[in-house]
């Protein structure tokens, strides 16, 4: 039961940063337009430069929680992956509540304060002439701290289970790093040579 709890707040992860991945396609559809309009007709849109940062803010900032999930932040394992089980699930557990759950706090107080404000008083971007809105991206600052504070339970969840059996519970892959395919990959085609 505790692994099918495990799962869905990863599945929510998931089902979130997969929805925001589509930022990707309307960026590069914006850019192209606009590298067309500026360079090929001389005619460049007032518009873009606010696009692409609000596309690229959004998505960066609600990918977070689905990089969690996936253990996919940039961390210093050199000497942490040759730990035992046990001792990497109790480091992570102590500094989940030192650093992880005060940052993600913080993030959602002074979030909801920076979006209370700009959605009381619709703020519209600074860095061009036609006054693009932004209140929906600082929206956005607390929601993913909400996100980051979930998937932060269940990382916690996983590492008192760590600590418990001394085996890491099962997460979610739906994407794998492009170097570990390819290790699996060579050992798999040693290991059909030595068969031969």
């Amino acid at each position: 039961m505790l692994q099918r709890f495990l799962i869905m707040i990863d599945s929510f992860s998931m089902a979130v940063g997969h929805a925001f991945a589509w930022c990707i396609m309307i960026l590069t559809l914006g850019t192209s337009y606009e590298v067309f309009m500026r360079y090929v007709l001389n005619n460049p849109t007032s518009w873009a430069f606010d696009m692409s940062y609000i596309m690229y803010g959004g998505l960066f900032i609600m990918s977070g929680a689905y990089a969690l999930s996936r253990n996919a932040h940039v961390r210093g394992d050199v000497l942490f992956r040759l730990l035992p089980p046990r001792v990497q699930a109790s480091l992570e557990l102590v500094l989940y509540f030192i650093f992880f759950y005060p940052g993600v706090t913080a993030l959602i107080i002074a979030g909801y304060g920076y979006a209370h404000d700009s959605f009381g008083y619709t703020e519209v971007s600074v860095n061009s002439p036609v006054g693009v809105p932004i209140w929906q991206l600082k929206a956005l600052i607390p929601l993913a701290g909400i996100m980051l504070f979930i998937q932060g339970i269940a990382q916690v969840i996983r590492c008192i289970l760590c600590i418990q059996t001394g085996t890491w519970p099962l997460q979610l892959h739906d994407v794998e790093e492009l170097d570990n395919v390819l290790i699996q990959e060579h050992t798999q085609k040693i290991a059909q040579g030595d068969a031969k």
